[in-house]
């Protein structure tokens, strides 16, 4: 294979690789001109941000039963138990 057959191909080769990154690249390249993401992931943004809502309201009550006196800890248990 002689160079300039050489420089061809892999001319080819990172042009092919440019249109098919392009058309399959991430969500991440698929912005708009604004930056944002296409409207179609809005439904998964939503429910993705009350899941961390969620989570974060039950870290909440962990941290507060674990920085808690233990009468109160098990006082909280038992008002628990009993509904």
């Amino acid at each position: 294979m002689n160079p300039f057959e050489m420089v061809v191909l892999i001319v080819a080769i990172v042009t092919i690789g440019k249109v098919l990154s392009s058309r399959y690249g991430s969500k991440d390249q698929r912005r708009t001109s604004r930056g944002e993401l296409p409207a179609a992931d809005s439904g998964e943004n939503l429910r993705l941000q009350s899941e961390v809502a969620r989570l974060n309201d039950r870290i909440r009550v962990l941290e507060r039963l674990a920085t808690d006196p233990a009468k109160r800890l098990s006082d909280e248990i038992e008002s628990l138990k009993n509904d």
